[in-house]
């Protein structure tokens, strides 16, 4: 069975390879078709657009979105928009200034408990206008601070930790119409991270559902086989699309692996077909 992968990183945001790179990675793993979704920047696709085509393989344009729903922060996955459309591209500028924002907040406190780094350090190591957390927390293991980037994020820079700054995020209801106005389709990101089981999370996906929600990613490396069982029987009972990836994003996740997740996931190709009927012409 041909094998897809819908949510991989790369360095435009907190990734650590190239898109080229990223696709070379996909084909070496039997990569029919992929989508580079980094975070609230699409300027990695038409590098990847291009390696791809060399190697034949389909890349369809992708995104990640932060955004929050009754206080809970949820990540929506955008597919088969137009990534080159000018009201769509404000939006993810507006995003990224969210970024900007906090960013030196949290250097600013890094810097009170000690630890000295600067906001170019981060630049430099995001090489993009996607800069986050992640960025700063590559740093602090640069720097010898922590060992990985999740201590940093336990010790330093996750919610409720020393250095944490609650960032501005857009309303689901929100982000989710940016996607469909872009004649995407928007796709609630690895549902476990929402921390709601069962009937919540059924009452979560239907009120994001009446708000144009089409999709949940049912196939991801961290679900076990319960959890994606239960995905999938939650797909079908509010009739959303499937979708599934791995979410590589190279040095920072090691064990993650382009298009086989920590070795044993497989998105079926074809669930392609049906995102594809989905989007808006």
């Amino acid at each position: 069975m041909a094998r897809i992968d819908l949510h991989l990183h790369t360095r435009y945001s907190d990734g650590s390879l190239t898109p080229a790179d990223v696709v070379t990675l996909a084909h070496q793993a039997g990569v029919t078709a992929m989508a580079i979704t980094d975070h609230d920047i699409v300027d990695g696709i038409p590098h990847a657009m291009e390696a791809a085509t060399k190697l034949g393989i389909e890349v369809i344009p992708g995104v990640e979105l932060s955004s929050r729903f009754d206080g809970r922060e949820l990540h929506v996955l955008g597919y088969c928009f137009d990534w080159q459309d000018p009201t769509f591209q404000d939006h993810l500028a507006r995003q990224r200034l969210s970024r900007h924002v906090r960013n030196p907040q949290t250097i600013e406190r890094l810097n009170a408990l000690g630890l000295e780094l600067s906001e170019e350090d981060v630049r430099e190591k995001a090489g993009s206008d996607s800069i986050g957390r992640p960025h700063i927390a590559q740093v602090l293991v640069d720097k010898g601070y922590v060992r990985h980037s999740r201590e940093a994020f336990d010790r330093y820079l996750g919610e409720g930790a020393a250095a944490y700054v609650p960032r501005t995020l857009a309303d689901t209801r929100e982000v989710i119409t940016w996607i469909r106005n872009a004649g995407g389709v928007p796709v609630m990101a690895h549902p476990t991270w929402t921390r709601c089981e069962g009937e919540t999370l059924h009452r979560l996906c239907a009120c994001l559902k009446e708000a144009g929600l089409l999709g949940l990613e049912v196939f991801y490396s961290t679900h076990n086989r319960k959890q994606t069982s239960q995905y999938l029987e939650l797909a079908k009972r509010l009739d959303l699309l499937v979708t599934g990836g791995s979410d590589f994003h190279g040095a920072a996740s090691p064990a993650i692996q382009v298009g086989r997740g920590k070795g044993n996931l497989k998105v079926p190709a074809t669930l392609l077909e049906p995102l594809r009927r989905a989007a808006r012409p």
